[in-house]
């Protein structure tokens, strides 16, 4: 199971959000009352997401678990991932919000699924992390589903790591700038590591023999990255090496065929959803 802290006031957002008084179609049909089960069936190969959150907004409008499967799963088209029972009224209180939480977090982790396995194809050690361009609002789900599909996150915020851009430089008198500064910057955060991003592959070099503790390519190319690699490497064989910059399913093989210890992406926060049926019948 995937674990990540969401508060139950947020939960309680996403239901109110949906349904900010009643059921209105529910109240006129007078079906409130009658019994019934829902069940959520995959239309495609997928790994899952969102279940957990779904159980619980279940729970909170009192409708059975008769089954569910957790996040991160691999499911075939056709498999059931989650069914519940309940009262008409709380059942179709949950189906649109509960498919929409599910279809678009497994789109999410299947899409991540897919890098993993194409780039631990080529190399069993790399890893994949996501960034943190993701919608606003969403960043709960979405870094779980990432986790889902076998990626960790690059950066949960701008409090976490030091990974210094362009833009930073640019108040420092730029590369050389940073480089004669640092030493200091290096004894301030001694408890952490320190990335630099780069363009060229001179820039790398300098920082590679500054002392930096990784560095982050940005949008080169696989085949100008791979030798670029191994230069860096014949400096400090120790230090960490991130691709970035538009990778995605048509070139994260050849991405990991370049030797960098990861790759990070946001490809896969953007896509389609996984295609999921919902099945809401009456029981006795």
């Amino acid at each position: 199971m995937i674990i990540i802290y969401i508060t139950d006031d947020t939960i309680d957002k996403f239901i109110k959000e949906d349904i900010p008084y009643i059921d209105l179609t529910t109240l006129i049909l007078d079906i409130g009352k009658k019994k019934g089960k829902i069940e959520f069936i995959s239309r495609e190969n997928a790994t899952i997401s969102g279940t957990e959150e779904i159980v619980r907004i279940f729970k909170k409008l009192n409708i059975k678990i008769i089954e569910y499967m957790p996040s991160g799963t691999n499911v075939l088209a056709g498999e059931v991932v989650l069914g519940g029972e309940g009262y008409a009224q709380d059942l179709h209180m949950a189906w649109k919000l509960s498919s929409n939480i599910l279809e678009y977090c497994s789109g999410i982790a299947t899409r991540t699924r897919t890098l993993v396995d194409r780039a631990k194809k080529i190399n069993p050690k790399i890893e994949l992390f996501t960034t943190r361009k993701v919608f606003p609002g969403t960043k709960e789900l979405s870094i779980k589903s990432a986790i889902a599909g076998g990626a960790y996150p690059h950066r949960l915020g701008l409090s976490e790591t030091i990974l210094i851009f362009e833009k930073h430089m640019n108040f420092m008198n730029g590369v050389d700038g940073l480089i004669s500064q640092f030493e200091n910057i290096k004894s301030k955060a001694c408890e952490k590591k320190i990335i630099v991003e780069v363009e060229s592959l001179e820039d790398a070099i300098k920082f590679s023999k500054a002392g930096v503790d990784g560095i982050q390519f940005d949008k080169i190319p696989p085949k100008d990255l791979k030798s670029m690699v191994e230069e860096v490497r014949n400096i400090d064989y120790k230090i960490t090496l991130i691709g970035t910059g538009g990778i995605n399913s048509n070139n994260v093989e050849e991405y990991a065929k370049t030797g960098v210890d990861a790759i990070s992406t946001t490809w896969v926060y953007f896509g389609k959803p996984v295609d999921f049926g919902t099945n809401i019948v009456r029981i006795k």
